[in-house]
């Protein structure tokens, strides 16, 4: 595919010098060029209304890249291609096959699939595409800078918009510059939020004068009033106001009644040059506007005259097309849009007809070119176009595949076909996160059909998405509103609603949705086939309400997780809630290890997983946990999910020490949500900045932080997220002063969750008494503090169990029992430092000092320097893995992963990448050794 499009042979290469200069932009080109000459801006979106010349300010940018030596890909939207699945990427990335091909084997297989030129097995991990195309602009970037630019973006198909925004969030760093070029008011998913903007607005009125100044033959007195009035500052409508002023040796005259909106007028500016071309023209000019780019490329030396050939004259002549380096193209996208409609009916008809003759060997866009001919009903060409949707969905185009299935839908004869054609668009809209999309089919959908069977479906897909939304409370009554309904004729489907309103109820922590979803539960009929989804909804709804119960049938539903594959998430999800997290560590293990990402979306209770390797101190797997969330959550337009994985993300930064990163990760997160609608991340926020001030010392500011996630009058602001903030809670309060409040709490806390405690929440209830024990009742703190370690099952959450351990051993030595404190300092210290639990390490270590330890730093940790993320990085590249491999794990380019490796060898004292397996080793292997506790001084 070539760079430039829209024509015969239209491609790259030089742009002939343009009739006219910029006029009234030089704020705007600055700006761009300050992001060309410098990546101020990894992405600038260009914002402006047709005709506003944003084409032509990228076009300068692109000069003044090329002037500079920057490689320069471009990719150009079209509406008849936006419906093909990956079709703009691969416009921007085929003048670049050959690097390509030398991307690794798994990113390479990835971008050949979405092509249509693999194997299509849709096995794939969605989040791979976006990698491939960040490790290829990357690779790129090497041997110089990189220019991107996407003109009329609003015209992508999805699909490539997901992979490019992938890759746009991820270029900082990088010498390359994402320019995207779009119409004001559409929505580019993955760039329409937190990216650099530059708004094209019209043109000064002095500025508008001297481009019309620039004509030929300069308009003055009354026509050039009615041009600058009606043109109302657009460059595009000054210019072609002018020029058919010139043609008709007056103004155009307005339509009788009144000036129609300025796109549609210089439509039929457009349009009335094609009156008295020769028919040839004509004919030439409508396959063209007909066409898309690789149409183009496949069909061109069949259907169109070559660019040599007479009729084009006229054309060029009248101002519709122009050369480009390599062949030709409509001057502007309202010129395409005005020959395409311009024409008859049955002239479209016919041009779709010929082309899609000419495409049989390119059956998707051949099925569209048939389509774009169809009247309903006509069953064959719908049957084309769900052939063409399989093979989208194969290759993980989803968006293409709902639309294709979509427009079958249109032309199916039969009502009842047509409703379940969008039942099943409707499933494939789900996985792009565009919910309004989803209402929309499932409306059709209802539309068409009163089958309890197909509605049901439709508001099960509805549900599912609406579900990882932050639209809590309106998407909980409305799915138990349905399964409601549905509950006396389709139990099974009533039921499967009721599983995302549990996940919702999650979400919001709103305790009366709980009595809904029990209720609604007991009406429905038993059925052991369904036995896993009302533990599920049980689970999720109220873990602790009867845990020893829900525990006692996880073998149960991990059997069925052993038979069924894909129900390992949930029954890992299941399990992480009732606190028994090395069944949910094993589980996601052997699920992310067998499926990868399923599916472009996350999954519900995303953050689990995550949660999951946190509490097990596993806490380079919970980042990577969480950038895959987040990344998910970006590119479907998911904010709860971005703002779940955030927070828990901000929890393991602060842990780590990393205070500052935390805090703004935390205020990410509760920007993305509102906190009475999505209790749960709003609380793991709380908690992540409650750690963050723990960390720093600030108790005051801690207990602040932590005392949110409480209502004033002590119970749980969440029924599950709340409860693990209780010893950190006491922590705070004790140094703060805050001693009675912080105990009310806790004992509330306690006796609502009496037998249905978790040995991990028993736990952290008896370390939270043992720190807010009187001072006139010793024994009872360290009375506490045992019964919180007694449990073996405990060292399952390393990080807590530490921080218990320490308590204890503070207490003992202002008690001065140093003999007895010793132990658990010199267990406490091991476990931190494994962790590397930074500021925990600083104050066991003081402690241990204190205790007459000798801790001595005889091999220093040459990792503590480091940055989380740059520590991370180090432990994968000393397993072995590539740059390329460790950034498919974490989401960066190899670039940017080898920039860091490059910054932290000489902070490690090394010089090649061979050293960074023993000393990784040797930083794990002398855990204790570094602290050398040696026994007490003498």
């Amino acid at each position: 595919m070539d760079e430039h499009a829209g024509g015969p042979r239209a491609g790259g290469g030089a742009e002939p010098e343009r009739e006219n200069p910029i006029v009234g932009r030089d704020t705007e080109l600055a700006r761009l060029f300050r992001a060309v000459d410098s990546a101020s801006d990894p992405v600038l979106v260009l914002l402006g209304d047709a005709g506003m010349g944003k084409s032509t300010l990228l076009d300068a940018a692109v000069s003044r890249a090329g002037a500079s030596g920057a490689r320069v890909l471009r990719a150009e939207g079209s509406e008849s291609e936006s419906t093909l699945a990956f079709s703009a990427l691969h416009q921007l990335l085929r003048p670049v096959a050959a690097e390509v091909d030398g991307l690794p084997d798994r990113q390479r297989a990835a971008l050949h699939d979405a092509f249509g030129a693999g194997p299509a097995t849709g096995g794939r991990d969605p989040m791979l595409i976006g990698v491939a195309v960040l490790s290829l602009l990357s690779a790129l970037a090497g041997r110089g800078p990189v220019l991107v630019v996407l003109d009329d973006a609003q015209w992508f198909d999805r699909a490539s918009l997901d992979a490019l925004s992938f890759a746009a969030r991820r270029l900082a760093g990088e010498p390359v510059t994402m320019l995207v070029a779009a119409r004001t008011g559409d929505h580019l998913p993955g760039f329409d939020r937190r990216v650099p903007t530059l708004a094209l607005g019209p043109l000064e009125a002095a500025a508008a004068g001297r481009l019309l100044d620039l004509r030929p033959r300069r308009p003055a007195g009354r026509i050039r009033s009615r041009i600058l009035a009606q043109a109302d500052g657009n460059p595009l409508a000054l210019t072609e106001l002018a020029r058919a002023a010139e043609a008709h040796d007056g103004p155009a005259q307005p339509p009788p009644t009144g000036p129609l909106p300025l796109t549609e007028h210089l439509e039929r500016i457009f349009a009335a040059r094609l009156d008295g071309l020769p028919a040839s023209t004509t004919r030439a000019l409508l396959l063209l506007a007909a066409m898309d780019t690789v149409d183009s490329a496949i069909a061109v030396p069949a259907a169109l005259p070559d660019t040599d050939d007479h009729a084009w004259l006229p054309a060029e002549q009248a101002g519709l097309v122009r050369r480009t380096g390599r062949g030709l193209r409509f001057s502007h996208p309202l010129v395409r849009s005005a020959v395409y409609h311009a024409a008859s009916a049955d002239a479209r008809r016919e041009a779709h007809l010929a082309l899609a003759e000419l495409l049989h060997e390119e059956p998707d866009r051949r099925a569209w070119h048939l389509a774009a001919a169809a009247t309903p009903p006509d069953a064959a060409v719908s049957a084309e176009l769900q052939r063409t949707a399989d093979r989208a969905r194969r290759r993980g185009g989803h968006a293409a595949a709902a639309t294709a299935l979509q427009r079958a839908a249109e032309l199916a004869p039969r009502r009842e076909d047509s409703a379940r054609l969008l039942v099943e668009a409707a499933a494939e809209a789900v996985l792009t996160g565009d919910l309004p999309w989803v209402e929309e089919l499932a409306a059709a959908v209802r539309a068409r059909t009163g089958d309890a069977a197909l509605l049901a479906d439709a508001a099960a897909h509805v549900g599912r998405l609406a579900a990882l939304t932050v639209r809590h409370t309106v998407v909980f009554s409305r799915l138990a509103d349905t399964a409601e309904e549905l509950t006396p004729t389709r139990p099974a489907t009533a039921l499967d609603l009721l599983a995302g309103a549990a996940v919702v109820r999650f979400y919001s922590g709103e305790d009366a949705q709980r009595d809904r979803l029990q209720d609604l539960l007991r009406r429905l009929p038993e059925d052991p086939s369904h036995a896993w989804l009302r533990i599920w909804v049980r689970a999720v709804s109220d873990p602790f309400g009867d845990r020893d119960a829900l525990v006692s049938l996880l073998p149960r539903v991990a059997a069925e997780a052993r038979r069924r594959p894909d129900r390992l998430t949930a029954f890992a999800v299941m399990a992480w809630l009732l606190d028994e997290t090395p069944w949910a560590v094993r589980a996601f293990d052997e699920a992310f290890d067998r499926w990868g990402s399923r599916g472009p979306l996350p999954e519900g209770l995303g953050g689990a997983a995550a949660w999951s390797y946190v509490e097990q101190g596993k806490w380079g797997r919970a980042r990577e946990a969480c950038a895959r969330g987040s990344a998910l959550g970006s590119t479907a337009g998911l904010d709860h999910a971005v703002a779940c994985a955030g927070a828990v993300d901000a929890t393991v930064l602060a842990y780590q020490g990393d205070t500052a990163a935390a805090r703004a990760r935390a205020d990410e997160a509760l920007a993305l949500i509102d906190p009475l609608e999505s209790r749960s991340v709003a609380v793991y926020a709380r908690r992540a900045l409650g750690a963050a001030a723990l960390a720093d010392g600030a108790y005051e500011a801690a207990y602040d932080q932590l005392r949110t996630v409480f209502t004033a009058d002590g119970a749980p602001v969440h029924y599950h997220a709340s409860y693990p903030a209780l010893a950190d809670l006491a922590a705070a309060a004790v140094r703060g002063g805050r001693r009675d409040e912080a105990t009310a709490i806790v004992e509330r806390s306690a006796r609502a969750l009496a037998a249905g405690a978790s040995p991990r929440l028993r736990a952290l209830i008896s370390r939270a008494r043992g720190l807010l024990a009187q001072p006139d009742h010793p024994d009872a703190a360290e009375r506490h503090f045992r019964a919180a370690l007694a449990d073996p099952v405990l060292e399952h959450w390393p990080f807590e169990r530490a921080q218990t351990l320490l308590d204890l051993a503070e207490w003992l030595r202002r008690r001065r029992r140093i003999a007895e404190a010793r132990a658990p300092l010199t267990e406490a210290l091991e476990t931190f430092r494994r962790l590397g639990a930074r500021p925990w390490i600083d104050r066991t270590r003081a402690e241990a000092r204190a205790a007459g330890l000798d801790v001595t730093d005889t091999t220093p940790d040459a990792l503590a320097a480091l940055s989380p993320q740059q520590q991370q990085i180090v432990r994968l590249a000393a397993r072995g893995l590539t740059n390329r491999e460790i950034g498919e794990k974490l989401f960066l380019s190899p670039r940017t992963v080898g920039s860091h490796l490059y910054r932290t060898f000489p902070k490690l004292g090394i010089t090649a990448r061979s050293q960074l397996r023993d000393l990784v080793e040797a930083t794990r292997a002398a855990g204790a050794d570094r602290e050398t506790v040696t026994g007490p001084r003498h």
